[in-house]
């Protein structure tokens, strides 16, 4: 008998929204991916990805030859969590209400305890 192993916790942090596609389409992507090796995952959205996190700002991400960002956003959305950092989201006028059903809102202290638990790993894009 083998013995089967969850995959180790991932959390993703991405800095890189539309001013970025390629990197912030890699950080949803392999966001994504990770989602679907049934990986427990955790996306963050900092500095200009946060838009990310508004209805319908992940559509404006158009990279030729990539998943569209709405897609890997909301597979992402279905099976593991999407944070928006605090100072993040203030700087740009985005609240509570106006982030995606299933998107918080949270700061640094909270992504340094995901980050802290055992066997998580950690990549920044």
């Amino acid at each position: 008998m083998t013995e089967t192993t969850a995959p180790r916790p991932l959390v993703i942090k991405t800095t890189s929204g539309t001013d970025r596609p390629e990197a912030a389409n890699q950080a949803l992507t392999v966001a994504a991916a990770a989602v679907a090796a049934g990986a427990q995952v955790s996306l963050w959205l900092t500095g200009e990805s946060a838009w990310f996190g508004v209805p319908g700002r992940a559509a404006e991400l158009d990279l030729e030859h990539a998943a569209p960002a709405a897609d890997l956003l909301e597979a992402v959305l279905a099976a593991g969590t999407v944070t928006v950092c605090t100072q993040c989201a203030a700087r740009r006028g985005i609240g509570p209400d106006d982030v995606l059903p299933g998107v918080r809102i949270a700061g640094a202290p909270a992504f340094v305890e995901e980050t802290l638990r055992p066997g998580v790993q950690a990549l920044v894009y």
